[in-house]
């Protein structure tokens, strides 16, 4: 069975989007560390997984970097939960049917790694339904102050802390496994 493994960066006060959020990330943008990371995280991934808006978000910059992290994200096929979505690019395609029976499926059809960007409706879904095996946050060192929260409106759902990582800048990758 494959795992599922969502990434996301976050401020301290938990914000993942907004100009107050963008604002601060550029202020300590990523550096080789948080690229190794990454690079790291994907080098059992069989795919990633993303919603429609982090797809469009992906497709329109990822394919034009170049690096070994570029390389590899660029090559992985994407799995896109969308309802809107009639075409792809970049080696995707749109997942069927019901977004989160599709990831169920996805899961059991083989083994390697299935890493998730993004956040918002589809995030909590994937968690309420017990598909998401680890949630690594990268916590940026600052305090957005407005912007979504991560996982806002999900049910209380309790997680083991499982691993942390300093990754340089005042940044670390919090790993939490959701207790079940």
């Amino acid at each position: 069975m494959r795992k599922l493994i969502e990434y996301n960066h976050l401020s301290i006060d938990g914000r993942f989007s907004g100009d107050d959020f963008w604002a601060g990330q550029m202020k300590v943008a990523p550096n080789d560390n948080q690229f190794a990371y990454q690079l790291q995280l994907l080098s059992s991934a069989v795919g990633l997984v993303l919603g429609r808006v982090t797809y469009e978000g992906f497709a329109g910059t990822w394919p034009t970097m170049t690096g070994d992290l570029a390389d590899k994200i660029n090559s992985l096929p994407k799995h896109v939960a969308s309802t809107t979505l009639t075409e792809t690019t970049w080696n995707a395609e749109v997942l069927p049917g019901d977004a989160v029976d599709a990831v169920a499926q996805l899961k059991d059809s083989g083994d390697g790694t299935l890493v998730k960007y993004g956040n918002g409706p589809f995030s909590r879904a994937l968690v309420e339904a017990g598909l998401l095996d680890e949630l690594h946050l990268s916590i940026s060192p600052f305090v957005a102050g407005s912007g979504e929260s991560m996982l806002s409106g999900i049910r209380t759902t309790a997680m083991e802390l499982t691993g942390v990582t300093e990754i340089g800048n005042g940044a670390v990758v919090l790993t939490y496994t959701p207790s079940r």
